[in-house]
């Protein structure tokens, strides 16, 4: 889908007891925009897209998304369901329902969520099945699909909400290497609709090719962002350079 909205991140401070994960993180997205957020393991970067629809309540934030403002201070159910509205998550081990089929995995948020009658969105449910190519596993479960196939059905859950912001958080890092293509492609495929996305990724080649800013993180603070090849060919910040020094020398990926 196409949006006009515009969403800002600003002042995200989360901690765990003593440690501060995230320390003051201010980031805006324009309409359209596909962000990668890149870094070494343990910097945040899952964690901050947990937090942007409180699957992790930060301890400071203001998220805006279009017309609608949440202060983590004092944010209320009300309004955080409504942040969920506007966002759908893609998680990195699927976190597909094991006792419900493709369809009804794709169909649940959309019941539990919008409030959609169980026929409206068994509709919506085929067309995204329809356009991730799996018509033909929408009565399968989980544990008879391959990994791809499964963490395209997490995909497609999360397009299936039409929200303004899809969270990627790490799409591939659980897939054995013969599916991580087809999960790929299908990002692409989404990303040629002008979705505003945000993505936590280790596939360094990936972001270069979808992201129009890629940002590094480093100790729960952004270090450096920039167009695509600012950031891989000519960083500015030694952490950076540090980083896709060590990246190349693993080729092209890093896990986190």
């Amino acid at each position: 889908m196409t949006t006009d909205c515009h969403i800002s991140i600003a002042g995200l401070t989360k901690r765990f007891g003593t440690n501060t994960v995230l320390n003051d993180i201010n980031l805006n997205l324009t309409p359209g925009e596909r962000v990668a957020i890149i870094g070494p393991s343990g910097t945040g970067k899952s964690t901050l897209l947990r937090c942007l629809n409180f699957l992790d309540r930060p301890d400071a934030a203001r998220i805006t998304i279009g017309d609608l403002s949440v202060d983590a201070a004092s944010a209320t159910r009300t309004e955080i369901l409504a942040l969920r509205r506007r966002t759908g998550f893609v998680f990195q081990n699927y976190a597909l329902f094991a006792n419900k089929t493709a369809r009804q995995n794709i169909t649940e948020g959309l019941v539990t969520v919008r409030g959609w009658s169980r026929a409206k969105a068994d509709a919506r449910a085929d067309e995204v099945l329809a356009s991730i190519g799996l018509t033909d596993k929408a009565d399968s479960y989980p544990a008879a699909l391959s990994g791809g196939q499964q963490q395209r059905i997490g995909i497609g859950r999360a397009m299936a909400l039409d929200g303004d912001l899809l969270l990627f958080d790490e799409p591939t890092s659980a897939l054995d290497p013969e599916w991580v293509g087809e999960v790929l492609d299908l990002i692409r495929q989404i990303a040629d609709g002008r979705q505003t996305m945000l993505i936590v990724t280790h596939e360094m080649q990936f972001a270069r090719e979808i992201a129009d800013r890629v940002v590094f993180m480093e100790g729960g603070r952004i270090v450096e962002q920039g167009p695509p090849a600012q950031i891989f060919d000519a960083p500015e910040d030694e952490r950076t350079r540090a980083f896709l020094r060590r990246v190349t020398a693993g080729n092209g990926s890093a896990e986190g």
